[in-house]
This record gives structure tokens, sequence and C-alpha cells, in this order.
């Protein structure tokens, strides 16, 4: 999986197909990260064997659905994300933190920090469950520093430009020494 801009929450339902033995089977529901649809199914499948033994050439996708968070308030929301990934020395499970406006973003922050720090492709990681966590919950300490109400951002050079000057110029300079 080609993980390319942000990634989407798919939430979709499938089960096996009706046979005389279970003429009723049961639906399975998955809420899931992709950057299409076409991920999303492909990865609906791949847990759905792992966990209950039914493949896609067995079942059918019932429903596929795109799902959007209200975000009515843009605010910073801190977001826990429970993981197992595949490394080359094995399957690690882990917990991180993430600052982010939505689910998505931080998901999708996940993944391109997984890659950074710790090589794992997008295919080897697993997200296993995602939560928005209170500022007292926290434990990370690159999360915890910005709970700070009276955090500044101090700018330490500032300088100005004219862009009304004209940036190249014809004439030659006149350096006057004193």
């Amino acid at each position: 999986m080609k993980v390319i801009g942000k990634l989407h929450t798919y939430q979709i339902v499938g089960r096996a197909f009706p046979s005389l033995k279970d003429p009723n089977p049961q639906l399975y529901r998955m809420r899931l990260f992709a950057a299409d649809e076409v991920v999303a199914k492909s990865k609906f499948w791949y847990y759905l064997k792992k966990l209950k033994k039914v493949k896609k050439t067995r079942g059918e996708i019932v429903h596929v659905k795109l799902v959007t968070e209200p975000n009515k308030f843009k605010r910073v929301k801190n977001y826990g994300v429970w993981l197992r990934y595949n490394s080359r020395s094995g399957i690690h499970n882990m917990y991180r933190e993430y600052r982010e406006v939505s689910t998505e973003g931080a998901v999708t922050k996940c993944y391109r920090d997984m890659a950074g720090r710790h090589r794992a492709r997008s295919e080897c990681i697993q997200i296993i469950k995602i939560q928005e966590i209170a500022a007292k919950d926290c434990t990370k300490p690159d999360i915890k520093q910005f709970h700070d109400a009276k955090i500044r951002f101090p700018a330490p050079f500032r300088y100005s430009r004219n862009y009304n000057k004209p940036r190249f110029t014809s004439k030659r300079p006149n350096f006057r020494f004193i």
C-alpha cells in the first residue's frame, strides 16, 4: 500500500457467501484507514482472512462507506494510537501519541512517523485502536510539552523586505567608501 496524501476512514461490512450449511452468515464490520476504497477493501479481506478464516473468493462485501469526521471546531486534540508492526527482527506492539486536528491526520502522521523512525513500511503497520485522549492522560513528553497554556514561540530574527523594490536592476551599484 502506498500512503500518498492523507488517509481516509472507511467502514466496510462483509460476510461469507450464504451456503446450505449456513444460509444466514454473520456480518463483519471494520473501520480501516486507507488511501482509497480499493486499498480499504484489500485490507478488509486481509484482516478477515486472518481473524475469521473467510477468504475473498468465498465472501462478499455488503457495504463500503467513507466516514467523515464532523470537525465543527478545528481544534487540536491528543490522540493515542495502539499499533503493531513487523520489523526485521519480529513483531512489535506499540503505543504512540500525536497532536492533530482529526483522527485521519493522526493516523497519517503515525504512518509517516513509523516509516521515518522505524523503517516500517505501510503494509507492515496494523492500527489496532485509535482514541482521543485527555491532556492529563498523555504520557509522552514530546506531546506534554505543548499542554502549557502560556506557551510562546518567539521569532528571534525579523527582517522586512521591500516587495515593491525591483529584484534586478540594469544599473551598476554605487558603492561609497567613507
